[in-house]
């Protein structure tokens, strides 16, 4: 068949549309002479269904065939025909599908309907991705990476991630292959250790020489605790197929290999959104249809784990424990981003003798110390705002310039109405949220 049109609507999400989602497709054959209140019966199905807010509509024009009365449809010269067969397909979630079948079986009086379950892998436009998907990872990667051996002590491990400051590290064999991962939560949840990295760089010295002195009594090595088998890259991948893997694995980061599996180097979330920031700015956002995800109002996160600067820090330490998360938003008298506290930050702003109780407590092995300090006391002022209207790449560049892990959307009174993190950022420009 003879594809004569497409139509792409203007008011569907992508995120409905893509990661492996249950869909319907919908097909409608008609005849060429058909038509619907004096226009083309194909023009005017097209039309209800792109006012319905389908994701798009595609007419297809035979070459022949024949229907209900058994007549040899053809655009051959010898026979030409001036009622030609056309297909008219739409693919779209099963609740979308419905209501534009609800809305065309009227329209139709004679013809064919079918409908059939679909997977609907991937939906996006082809001015959304900032992403020099076409690069190969080894352009990308960070090449300068800090590994660790399978048969190192525990100790060690956590040591060198203290040292180097990194909390996580490949793990490679004797041939330099990569055999699995280690990270920080490998250790909370395998090891014993008591605390994430970024808490344990807050420590003072001593507690931190404590700390590895116990961990000098286990028998663990590394190959017991780390993760594997690992998701790794090879360098001579294209980087939209490295962040499609790290975005549906749900990974921060990924060891990159050669042919061999060797390790050469490593690829980040940070990584790739740096090639989203030096991409060439451009205005064709604004020109999207509508509903696809083009700004932070699309993607951020509305319910915000927040404090009130007032708060002591018992509720400070309760809120971490019990929201499952690294950061809260601290909110003044008027309702306003007043600053950020991460838990790292408690353990840095309070006094050393409370330290053990925190760190307990924000595992929820106890409850937190009656310490006095509020959030106001705690927290780092100021936040990075940005507008609901700012759209997805310049919020990652702003992210980059700013050094910041969470962008604060306020509304026109500058008060919060969502967050926006370096994943939900790598999720919008990748297309596949």
């Amino acid at each position: 068949m003879e594809k004569t049109s497409n139509l792409l609507n203007q008011s569907n999400s992508i995120n409905e549309l893509s990661g492996q989602n249950p869909g319907k497709r919908l097909c409608i054959y008609i005849g060429e002479s058909d038509r619907w209140r004096g226009k083309p019966l194909d023009t005017a199905i097209l039309e209800t269904l792109k006012s319905l807010g389908l994701a798009g509509a595609t007419v297809f024009r035979g070459t022949s065939g024949f229907g209900a009365h058994s007549h040899i449809r053809t655009s051959s010269i010898e026979v030409l025909s001036v009622d030609l067969p056309i297909l008219i397909e739409a693919v779209d979630t099963p609740e979308r599908i419905q209501t534009g079948l609800n809305a065309i079986s009227p329209m139709m009086n004679e013809g064919l309907i079918t409908l059939e379950d679909v997977t609907i892998v991937k939906y996006t436009h082809r001015y959304l991705n900032p992403l020099p998907a076409d690069r190969m990872v080894g352009e990308v990667m960070t090449t300068e990476v800090v590994s660790l051996t399978e048969t190192l002590s525990i100790r060690e491990a956590w040591e060198k991630m203290i040292q180097n400051e990194l909390k996580a590290l490949p793990v490679i064999d004797s041939c330099g292959r990569v055999t699995g991962i280690l990270t920080d939560e490998d250790l909370l949840e395998r090891a014993g250790i008591r605390q994430r990295l970024s808490v344990t760089l807050q420590l003072t010295n001593t507690s931190i020489q404590e700390d590895l002195k116990e961990l000098d009594t286990s028998n663990l090595r590394v190959k017991d605790v780390m993760t594997h088998p690992v998701l790794t890259i090879k360098r001579s991948d294209s980087l939209g197929f490295a962040v499609s893997k790290m975005v549906q694995a749900g990974l921060k980061r990924l060891p990159v290999v050669d042919d061999t599996g060797c390790l050469v180097g490593m690829l980040s979330r940070l990584d790739i959104l740096k090639q989203v920031a030096d991409s060439p700015a451009s205005n064709l956002h604004s020109h999207l249809p509508a509903g696809i995800a083009k700004t932070v109002e699309d993607i951020m996160r509305v319910d915000i784990p927040a404090v009130h600067m007032n708060e002591k820090l018992p509720s400070i330490v309760n809120k971490f424990a019990g929201s499952n998360t690294h950061r809260l938003l601290v909110i003044d008298g008027s309702g306003k981003a007043a600053g950020l506290i991460a838990d790292s930050d408690v353990v840095a702003r309070v006094q050393p003798e409370y330290h053990h109780g925190i760190l307990k407590a924000l595992r929820n092995f106890g409850k937190p110390p009656a310490g006095r300090e509020t959030a106001s006391d705690i927290m780092s002022p100021g936040v990075t705002a940005i507008s609901p209207d700012t759209p997805i790449t310049d919020a990652v560049r702003l992210m980059l310039e700013e050094g910041r892990k969470w962008l604060v959307v306020t509304d026109k009174n500058e008060k919060p109405i969502g967050i926006v993190d370096r994943r939900a950022l790598l999720e919008a420009v990748s297309s596949l949220h």
